[in-house]
């Protein structure tokens, strides 16, 4: 499944960068929240994940998070969170950027994570900034407020929205100095995310995707792997790390 070249530089490679999409999420139940379910049919992600939105009809956006954070907070890590969480204690240098906002890689121990949509387990109040832990509003009815008086929205990347910069610097410094990217259950379609393998390959790194099928990527990637993450990553560990 591996080819041999491939296998070598990652085991003399200090420095690993993965980044991750939806599809590793998938693979533990995460359901993509496209209004397939009861309520939320009539409404297409665009009109509650902005910031207008929520300004406009606060108690509404925070039904529809508060529905996803529940869902969310009952679904486990997969075997491809835990491998890439056992990598980064063999490697020097080991950072996961990701897409998801699920918590999931910290969740499997990862530690090192780059998060450029946000979390959906953290708060945080509009007015002051004031932190809030899922744990401390979840049970609010209406869109929770801060005791500032301000509204307490997730801290999620919502359309329209930059990425956090810090996030976002340090994805790309780590994405340059890689000498192994992954690129793992994502569709390489979504700037400026998408941009990061290339930013690897430019500088020397071996980019190696995993993904259910082809993408834009695979004819630019050094390997690729069709299939779930959950299923290559554990059989890579197996055979380069032992």
């Amino acid at each position: 499944m591996f080819s041999q070249q491939f296998i070598t530089k990652l085991n003399r490679a200090q420095t690993v960068t993965v980044l991750t999409g939806a599809g590793i999420s998938a693979e533990s139940g995460v359901p993509t929240f496209r209004g397939t379910d009861g309520l939320w049919k009539k409404f297409r992600p665009e009109e509650l994940a902005n910031f207008d939105a929520f300004i406009k009809n606060p108690d509404l956006v925070w039904e529809w998070y508060k529905y996803r954070k529940q869902i969310i907070s009952e679904i486990k890590p997969n075997a491809g969170h835990f491998a890439l969480a056992k990598m980064e204690k063999i490697h020097k240098s080991f950072s996961i950027v990701t897409q998801n906002i699920d918590n999931l890689h910290r969740r499997a121990g990862s530690k090192t994570v780059y998060e450029l949509h946000g979390n959906i387990e953290q708060n945080y109040c509009i007015v002051c900034y004031n932190k809030f832990s899922n744990e401390e509003i979840i049970r609010s009815e209406k869109a929770p407020r801060c005791s500032c008086g301000g509204l307490i929205r997730p801290d999620v990347v919502w359309f329209g929205e930059m990425l956090p910069e810090s996030q976002w610097s340090a994805s790309v410094m780590a994405s340059e100095s890689a000498e192994i990217f992954f690129s793992i259950g994502t569709s390489a379609v979504v700037y400026p995310a998408a941009s990061l393998p290339m930013i690897a390959k430019r500088t020397g790194a071996y980019v190696v995707e995993i993904n259910l099928e082809r993408t834009e990527l695979s004819h630019q990637a050094d390997e690729v792997l069709i299939g779930k993450s959950g299923e290559i990553l554990p059989k890579l560990i197996d055979v380069c790390y032992h």
